[in-house]
């Protein structure tokens, strides 16, 4: 091959090479220097429902015609093991008008406790008389950063009335007063505070691991780096970029899309690296010029790693389609991150290699024989022998063994997707906390002394047009209730009336989320009873159990459109690189079935393993997207080496071949990437663990099963129908043509 030929004398020719360097370090810094960093334009507070749901409406209403209880409520609680003292109470009393008169950051209200008399005061204490909860209002357009530096200054006035502070007291400590914020506010903050402090955790464990994994696979310090390299190059470029869209209001990103967002860089980035590297690593064993092994290496993988490329970008944009806010954030830094890093890998990483040549492998350099017998001469040491080729014992097992394997794999999958069906999902944010957060510890104490209810209610209104209605009295009677409030009028339209309702259960569960509807039905039939018609533009529920209830239902819509877009958009991006309907067929149907052994074996880690009774209801979601698209990176580059083997080769030895040749590359492909994904398992928020786990398992799966044998065998079953409705023409009947036609 000439230095000429193809694109790699543009990005890797003697001269190019630096230019390519040089141009990625100028677009580094230029846009570093001009745009800002993403991480400086996060919005954690973006709402993640539409104006058209119900919640979202209700709480528009409640704000319009209830202005007294609006505003987001910090719940603190005060707890006294034994009994809060008079003192105390009166301490709580004086903080509630201090705060009445001198406002925190962002307050909007607070109940005026200090109105009450102290006797009066004491009824509201929990049974034992240990625990008092104080509600307090904040600006619902305030942000976790904003709604924190209103909690620290209440912790502040705290100090200067106790004389102590009672927000540092353990709260199992019986010897002094404790206090802990929760309700939404609290946990907001905690929410934030949890994904903040895990950025640069993350990014730090994230860089460690990846060399680490790379050193020890590879042994040579140099390739280790190179893929860091390549990274952070993407990394530069992408975070001004979505740091300039996010500030003109295109996008929207928060910390999670952040964190994971880092990890998707350094896990697929590093593999697109690792494809080209093992394929000019392979070639400097028979070509000795660095030259054409790297254009010859350019050449070979450049396809795969465009489609796999591809696939990734094109599965992860379909994510606009969803209603949901926090799936459609997803879609851009993603997308984008995934499309600069595989550019990345066509041209920085031939750049580097180029750079480099044979010392990229140092200490472990490639060489040709005739270079090894040239080196031994003059070090005066004997010729070594001939190197040989390991054949892959893999490759020879799924080519003589195919339906052993295929059964095995099935049984072994399968066996794990049936697991996938026990499932228990939960959208209840404050069970993903450590337990020893501020507003996981307040809740325990409320559900303890109090009602769980009490830290969400739920405000139902309903419009009467003027009538009267027993609609009270229906919901007292609703087994899953434990209070319901006075009857309150609307401010501006005096015939809407509202109650707030206290669940006797978590407001945050799975089961009280279920009853949002019979809450509606109930009022909707009181109404119908009242001789009211159109009854269903007549209600409106309130508050955090109902917005969850819309969050599972936009979920459950988001997830029924983009799963099938998804599998429809890779697979015609399948047919128009295989151009085999039936290739494609079976590797999107083993890819969905690793994604569905992947759920099962997750959950066996999670629920019986870590022990949690359910996981986040996004979680499934997610891990498809990313499951689905990632896990036909292998199965693209694999299958490629095999397509093009079989041109020159029996089918069956071009599946070996392409099996072995493959195989150390993608299996330390997948331990890269499933380590990255593995991170996540190490921060201290249970949605990125279980998604961390759960994604991690599915790489894993498809690296060690699916790929290396259920891909191969099912194509050696298939014979020559795996490439229908192409023509596959054996290699002796080629040969036949040729003598043929020279005749």
């Amino acid at each position: 091959m000439q230095e000429g030929s193809g694109y790699g004398r543009w990005v890797a020719g003697k001269r190019s090479k630096w230019i390519t360097l040089l141009v990625w370090i100028i677009i580094a810094v230029v846009l570093g220097v001009v745009w800002p960093a993403v991480g400086d334009r996060e919005t954690n507070n973006a709402q993640d429902l539409s104006e058209s749901k119900p919640s979202v409406q209700a709480a528009a209403v409640a704000e319009k015609e209830f202005p007294g209880g609006e505003g987001v409520p910090a719940l603190i609680v005060w707890r006294q093991a034994g009994g809060l003292t008079d003192e105390q109470i009166e301490n709580i009393q004086a903080l509630t008008e201090r705060l009445d008169q001198d406002p925190v950051e962002q307050q909007q209200s607070v109940v005026p406790l200090y109105q009450l008399p102290l006797q009066a005061l004491k009824g509201q204490l929990s049974e034992d008389g240990s625990t008092l909860v104080m509600p307090l209002f904040f600006n619902q357009e305030a942000d976790s950063s904003q709604l924190k530096e209103g909690i620290e200054a209440l912790e502040q006035k705290t100090k200067d009335i106790f004389g102590s502070d009672p927000f540092d007291v353990a709260i199992d400590d019986a010897s002094a007063l404790s206090a802990r914020v929760t309700g939404p506010v609290g946990i907001s903050i905690d929410a934030s505070g949890l994904f903040s402090s895990a950025d640069v955790s993350l990014l730090i464990a994230t860089v460690v691991l990846v060399l680490v994994l790379l050193l020890l696979i590879y042994r040579s310090p140099v390739l280790a780096i190179i893929p860091i390299i390549a990274v952070g190059f993407a990394y530069m470029v992408t975070s001004p970029i979505l740091g300039f869209m996010a500030d003109q209001g295109w996008i929207t990103v928060d910390a999670q899309s952040i964190s994971i967002m880092t990890v998707l860089l350094f896990g697929a980035g590093t593999d697109y690296c690792l494809f080209m590297i093992s394929r000019f690593r392979q070639i400097l064993y028979h070509e000795p010029d660095k030259k054409k092994a790297l254009f010859q290496a350019i050449t070979g993988s450049s396809g795969a790693i465009a489609m796999s490329g591809f696939t990734v970008v094109a599965a992860l944009l379909v994510l606009l389609f969803a209603e949901y806010g926090a799936y459609h954030r997803f879609a851009v830094p993603f997308s984008l991150s995934i499309f600069i890093m595989f550019i990345a890998s066509l041209t920085l990483v031939p750049a580097l290699l180029a750079i480099f040549g044979r010392g990229s492998f140092y200490p472990f350099v490639p060489r040709t024989h005739d270079m090894e017998v040239e080196r031994a001469k003059k070090k005066g040491k004997p010729a070594p022998a001939p190197r040989k080729i390991k054949e892959s014992w893999i490759g020879r097992i799924v080519v003589t063994k195919p339906w052993t394997v295929l059964a095995i794999t099935l049984v072994l999958l399968g066996g794990l997707a049936a697991f996938s069906s026990q499932i228990k999902f939960t959208y209840d944010l404050l069970s993903s906390f450590p337990e020893n957060v501020s507003s996981r510890e307040g809740f325990k104490v409320i559900g303890e002394q109090f009602s769980e209810g009490e830290l969400a209610p739920a405000k139902v209104m309903i419009d009467t047009e003027g009538s009267e209605t027993d609609l009270k009295q229906r919901l007292e009677s609703l087994d899953y209730v434990s209070k319901v409030g006075e009857a309150q009028q609307g401010a501006e339209n005096a015939n809407i009336t509202a109650y707030d309702v206290e669940f006797n259960l978590n407001p945050y569960s799975m089961e009280a989320m279920q009853h949002i509807p019979d809450l509606r039905a109930t009022a909707e039939q009181a109404l119908t009873d009242a001789g009211i018609t159109g009854v269903d533009s007549h209600v409106w529920i309130d508050g955090q159990t109902a917005e969850q209830y819309d969050i599972e239902v936009t979920g459950e819509r988001d997830a029924s459109i983009i799963i099938p877009v998804v599998i429809g958009m890779i697979t015609l991006l399948l047919l128009l690189y295989l151009r085999s309907v039936v290739a494609t067929a079976y590797l999107i149907a083993t890819v969905v079935l690793s994604y569905f052994s992947a759920l099962g074996l997750g959950w066996l880690i999670i629920h019986y393993g870590l022990g949690a009774d359910a996981i986040q209801g996004a979680i499934p979601l997610y891990s498809f997207v990313f499951l689905v698209a990632l896990g036909e990176d292998y199965n693209i580059f694999m299958i490629s080496s095999i397509w093009q083997k079989r041109k020159t080769m029996p089918l069956r030895q071009a599946i070996k071949e392409g099996v072995g040749e493959t195989g150390s590359v993608i299996t330390s492909a997948g331990l890269i990437l499933a380590g990255t994904f593995a991170v996540l398992a190490t921060l201290p928020i249970q949605v990125l663990v279980q998604f961390g786990i759960i994604t991690a398992a599915g790489v894993l799966l498809d690296t060690f099963l699916v790929r290396p044998f259920m891909v191969p065998a099912i194509t050696t079953l298939l014979g020559k129908w795996a490439f229908w409705p192409g023509k596959y023409v054996p290699v002796a009947e080629k040969s036949e043509e040729k003598q043929n036609q020279s005749m």
